[in-house]
C-alpha cells in the first residue's frame, strides 16, 4: 500500500518481450498489484510475464483474445481495478518508457485527495527537447493544444502522456467500455473527466527514450486520426456539459464565432474570384470579409475565455 492507499498498476504489453521483464523488476515495493493486460502479443511476451509469476506473487496476467489497441488494454486494466476495490490505478506501459522513481510523484495529488486524475508531464523539464524524437516533440506539441480546447484543461500539457493515476470516484464514472481504444485514450479519457468535473494535475516526469523501445506510433497518421477525435470530442463535449447537464452562453460564442468564420471563407473566396478574373476587388465585400475574420476572431477566444473560467477550480 502507498500512504494507506490500495494501489494497483495496469501495465499495456503488446510485443515487449525484451522490456516487460524490466517494468515488473523495478516495479516500487508498495505497489499491490501488478495488472499486466496482453493485448494480443506475437512474440514471447506471455511467456516472459508467465516465468515472473513464478516468482512474483504481485503479478496478475489477463490476456486479450483479439487485439484491441493500447487503449484497449488500459480499460481492461482500469475495469479490473474498479471491480476489485482499489484505492488507485496507474498506468506504466509495458516498453519501460515511464521511469518508476516518478511514481510516487504520480501518485501524491491522487492519495491526497487533491486530484483525482494526476498524469505526467515530460515537458515540464528543460530535457524533453533534447530526448524525445523531433518530430514526435512537435506533434505531441500540436495534439496538446487541440487537446487544451477539446478537454477543457486548459492547464494541461503533453496530452499523449499515459503515466497517469486515476482515484476509485473516477474509475467507477467513466464507461470505459466507450473509451477510445487505440493511441488517443489520453485524450478521450481528459474530456471525459472533464464532462464529469473531476481535478486533474499535471506532474513531471522524466523524458525515457532509447532503452530498446519499440515504437508502434505513426506520427504523420496519428496526428491526423487523433486530430479528428479530438474536433469530435469537442463538440460532443460542448453538447453533454455546457447543453444537457448546465447551459452556458459560451456555446453561442462558439457557434458564432463559427458562423463568422463560415462567412470570412465564402467572402474572402469572392474577393479571390474578382480579383483573378477582373482584376478589381470589390472594396466592400473586402471590408465585410476582414470584419468577419475580426468578429470570428472575437467570439472564438470570448469563449475559450468563458470555458477556461468554467473549468479553472478542477486544476
Amino acid at each position: 500500500m502507498y500512504k494507506g492507499k490500495k494501489i494497483g498498476v495496469v501495465i499495456p504489453a503488446h510485443n515487449e518481450e525484451t522490456q516487460i521483464g524490466r517494468v515488473i523488476e523495478t516495479m516500487p515495493v508498495f505497489v499491490d498489484l501488478l495488472i499486466v493486460v496482453d493485448d494480443k502479443s506475437t512474440d514471447k511476451t506471455v511467456g516472459v510475464i508467465r516465468k515472473h509469476q513464478k516468482t512474483n506473487s504481485k503479478v496478475f496476467l489477463i490476456t486479450h483474445e483479439q487485439n484491441k489497441g493500447v487503449g484497449g488494454a488500459i480499460a481492461t486494466g482500469y475495469k479490473y481495478a474498479r471491480d476489485n476495490d482499489f484505492d488507485v490505478a496507474v498506468v506504466m506501459a509495458g516498453d519501460g518508457q515511464m521511469a518508476p522513481e516518478d511514481l510516487p510523484a504520480i501518485l501524491d495529488p491522487v492519495v491526497s485527495g487533491t486530484a483525482d486524475y494526476s498524469k505526467g508531464n515530460r515537458l515540464f523539464t528543460g530535457e524533453a527537447y533534447q530526448k524525445i524524437p523531433k518530430v514526435r516533440y512537435f506533434g505531441n506539441a500540436f495534439l496538446s493544444l487541440l487537446t487544451k480546447i477539446a478537454s477543457g484543461y486548459w492547464h494541461i500539457a503533453d496530452s499523449q502522456s499515459g503515466y497517469a493515476a486515476i482515484n476509485r470516484k473516477a474509475l467507477n464514472a467513466i464507461d470505459w467500455d466507450l473509451m477510445y481504444q487505440t493511441y488517443g485514450q489520453p485524450n478521450d479519457l481528459l474530456v471525459r473527466l472533464n464532462v464529469h468535473n473531476f481535478k486533474v494535475k499535471d506532474v513531471p516526469v522524466e523524458p525515457v527514450y532509447n532503452i530498446g523501445e519499440k515504437s508502434g506510433i505513426k506520427i504523420r497518421r496519428v496526428i491526423f486520426t487523433i486530430g479528428w477525435l479530438l474536433v469530435k470530442l469537442f463538440f460532443w463535449r460542448m453538447k453533454e456539459k455546457y447543453i444537457i447537464r448546465d447551459f452556458h452562453p459560451l456555446v453561442f460564442f462558439y457557434f458564432i464565432g463559427a458562423f463568422f468564420y463560415l462567412m470570412m471563407v465564402l467572402l474572402f473566396a469572392r474577393v479571390f474570384y474578382h480579383w483573378i478574373l477582373y482584376d478589381h476587388i470589390p472594396a466592400i465585400n473586402a471590408l465585410a470579409a476582414f470584419f468577419s475574420f475580426m468578429s470570428g476572431s472575437l467570439f472564438t477566444l470570448f469563449a475559450m475565455w468563458f470555458d477556461m473560467e468554467a473549468n479553472k477550480d478542477l486544476k
